[in-house]
């Protein structure tokens, strides 16, 4: 009686087992549904959040433009707030700084799909180092995720190339041995066409996430230094003035 009591109980708990299995593959389905309809709200978001960025980066275009035409007028605007940037100022050599006095603006532009890719560009003054006009880096993305990176070949002008890897360091005669490092070197770093999804181009993001939007605070920065350094020397030469006249009146005392 003991052993069927004992198959009953082991009849139930196994009749327990597959109720609590089926309400859980009930409920694991339910949740996945309602999942599923979470993920196509999330996208109808994403595509509604792509809409406005595109429709804003085309309001935003001749607002960057005019601002361009301003920082013009500003002797070595993007020098100043590149060397000023906690995280790029370190990218430029004491020759590169030479070459960016000719740096007439920057423009960072999205592709008119901004999920697919951006481009920088450099435009510079007429200059003694390289033949080009403006000097580009465009990162294009992939629906499979991967990255492809296509720079300008700088066309180095005979003996003035600062990239160590650069046409003119073959030539014979050249006047300027180039630097291990130079921030120019950057544009040709395109070896790879094809980069796994997760890449990152740090200094790329950089400018386009930080130094584009809003280059004054870095170059206001720069100019609160000088003027901060200034009004330091004056507290300083004030302190010393007053400590010659002082000298002076023990002076006088002493001798009356």
């Amino acid at each position: 009686m003991i052993a069927d009591r004992g198959k009953k109980s082991k009849v139930a708990d196994e009749q327990d087992s597959e109720h609590i299995d089926a309400e859980l593959v009930l409920s694991i389905e339910k949740l996945q549904e309602v999942q599923d309809q979470l993920d196509k709200v999330n996208e109808e978001a994403s595509e509604k959040v792509l809409e406005v960025e595109q429709k804003y980066n085309e309001i935003r275009r001749p607002v960057y433009d005019k601002r361009n035409e301003v920082i013009k007028s500003i002797p070595d605007f993007w020098l100043t707030a590149f060397l000023s940037h906690p995280a790029l100022c370190d990218l430029l050599s004491e020759e590169d700084s030479k070459i960016c006095k000719y740096l007439d603006c920057i423009d960072v532009e999205d592709f008119k799909d901004v999920m697919s890719g951006y481009a920088i560009t450099f435009n510079f003054k007429p200059n003694p180092y390289f033949e080009d006009a403006k000097l580009t880096k465009t990162f294009k993305f992939s629906e499979e995720g991967t990255t492809k990176i296509t720079g300008t070949n700088i066309k180095w002008k005979e003996g003035m190339s600062v990239v160590a890897n650069g046409v003119d360091r073959e030539k014979k005669g050249n006047k300027r041995p180039p630097t291990d490092e130079s921030f120019f070197s950057w544009f040709s770093e395109t070896q790879q066409n094809d980069i796994v999804e997760g890449f990152h181009d740090e200094v790329a993001e950089i400018i386009k996430e930080d130094l584009w939007p809003n280059p004054l605070k870095y170059f206001i920065n720069e100019a609160d230094e000088e003027d901060s350094d200034g009004d330091e020397d004056n507290e300083e030469e004030k302190g010393n003035d007053e400590q010659d006249d002082g000298d002076e009146d023990g002076d006088e005392e002493e001798d009356d």
